[in-house]
């Protein structure tokens, strides 16, 4: 009943306008290759300041589920994906569209894309709850455990080269300790500046590391202006194209939702996993990477079950399922809010909304995504000069306008910098984002812990959940290591 309320209040205007602007923003921004559903959600979460919290993180989420959608676009008109998690999208998308029919293909697209988001809502709004009754028995022990299991999420999302991600783990936990210790006050690393005795504020870093250095990386290599010949006209999907479509969009939906629930695996992974699964149980396999109806729908239904299932451990743990829940968090905290189970006890109305604006926003880039594809098309052919100014002011106004503070943006343009360095040595920059939240965390449950045992480190190893928590840090580590032996023997085989 509670998501059933709040679904009537996301439904109210104030909110409804706000998550409109927020899906055709979304769209506007995955359809352009070189921009990510993380810059998006980075860019305007400075701005969601002052916002009731709900509607802010209703427009953030909205921004978020229009990106990962309007990569598609691109991935089939022009045969680049508009986001990493179009990729798989775009090997079946260019087929239609070099056959003549890439309305058809962004009908089916759209229409998969909100089946698996949808049932990746559904999930979210029957799991979250239960596994937050569960965390409320979390003591300072439990939590630690777990943010080492976060933490060791580092050795996933670091790529090619794992000693880089750690590198850049280590970098964004040192950086976590700069201002006033959290137990006994003592200034740490701010060399008598004033700005930095309550730590580098994590929202101006995001912005420069994920927008900023992008941005100088752009500018560096050169994003050419993108070219559509085709002239797309029907996008509604015909009736037999919906009934070929929908039992694969369910399944991976299904698929994808449970990737995004593990932290760090990405909705790229569960694109290219849901297309992979596709084509294995499809009675004609070979059809694939001709242009086949099955090769849309899988990945598209794959990466948008993805969004909301990164949100479960979001919110309940407080631990990122992605990049950009890793940019929600920091919106929750921005508006006061600590991600975890006291969330679900102490603020149940704002969850409830969150809950309700999931469903909204998929069934919003679903209408929008149908009506308004020949505007987005146009958008995609916007000028990169006329584009990069545009994204640098906002990233300059949204540092200033969080504490109205010029040294914020300095810090801003400063890891914007290092950011470019890091991506063009291949540097993996999450890493940093993940460290920087979930640092001072295991920081202060450490020592609680230690000042509840007396400083015996077997509390850690005497509690169930503490054990669990360890065993699947080993096995996140380890986890890695294994899949690069396990794609060596295939290879070789």
């Amino acid at each position: 009943m509670g998501v059933l309320t709040a679904l009537g209040e996301i439904l109210s205007p104030q909110y409804l306008l706000m998550m409109i602007a927020g899906t055709i923003g979304g769209i506007m921004i995955g359809a352009m290759p070189g921009l990510t559903s993380v810059m998006g959600v980075t860019l305007l979460l400075p701005f969601t300041y002052g916002m009731d919290p709900a509607a802010g993180i209703s427009m953030l989420l909205a921004i978020s589920f229009g990106a990962i959608y309007g990569g598609s676009i691109t991935a089939i008109l022009i045969g680049t994906p508009g986001t990493p998690a179009s990729a798989a999208t775009m090997i079946e998308g260019r087929q239609f569209t070099a056959r003549g029919e890439g309305g058809r293909a962004i009908g089916l697209s759209t229409f998969a894309s909100w089946i698996g988001g949808t049932i990746s809502a559904l999930v979210l709004i029957c799991v979250a709850p239960q596994l937050a009754k569960l965390a409320l028995k979390f003591g300072p022990p439990e939590y630690f455990c777990l943010t080492v299991f976060g933490l060791t999420i580092i050795a996933s999302i670091s790529g090619k080269n794992m000693l880089k991600g750690i590198i850049a783990g280590l970098i964004g936990l040192l950086l976590s300790t700069i201002g006033l210790d959290p137990l006994t006050g003592f200034s740490r690393y701010s060399f008598g500046v004033v700005n930095l005795y309550s730590g580098l504020q994590t929202v101006p870093l995001m912005i420069g590391l994920f927008a900023i250095a992008q941005v100088f990386m752009n500018l560096k290599t050169g994003v050419a202006q993108n070219h559509i010949t085709q002239k797309v006209t029907r996008v509604l999907p015909a009736r037999e194209d919906l009934k070929k479509s929908l039992p694969v969009s369910i399944m991976c939906g299904f698929i994808g939702t449970f990737i995004g629930i593990i932290p760090a695996a990405g909705a790229d992974i569960a694109a290219f996993v849901s297309y992979d699964v596709a084509k294995k149980r499809s009675k004609h396999p070979e059809e694939f990477g001709t242009g086949c109806v099955e090769g849309i729908a899988a990945p598209e239904a794959g990466n948008n079950g993805d969004t909301s299932g990164a949100l479960v451990p979001m919110l309940t743990l407080g631990v990122p399922g992605d990049a950009t829940a890793a940019v929600l968090i920091g919106a929750l905290t921005l508006q006061g809010l600590q991600p975890g189970p006291q969330l679900f006890t102490e603020h149940m109305d704002i969850v409830n909304r969150i809950f309700a604006s999931t469903l909204v926003a998929n069934f919003l880039f679903l209408v929008l995504g149908l009506l308004g594809v020949r505007l987005f098309i146009k958008v995609i052919q916007i000028k990169p000069y006329i584009l990069t100014p545009i994204i640098f002011v906002l990233c300059i106004l949204g540092s200033y306008a969080l504490r109205n503070n010029m040294f914020d943006v300095g810090a801003m343009l400063l890891i914007a910098v290092i950011g470019y360095f890091f991506l063009k040595l291949e540097i993996p920059i999450a890493p940093i984002v993940l460290a920087l939240i979930l640092g001072p965390l295991a920081e202060s449950n450490l020592r609680r812990s230690l000042l509840l045992s007396q400083g015996s480190a077997s509390i850690f190893f005497t509690r169930p959940i503490c054990i669990f928590f360890l065993l699947l840090a080993v096995l996140s580590l380890c986890w890695p290591l294994l899949r690069k032996v396990l794609s060596n023997r295939k290879k070789a085989a």
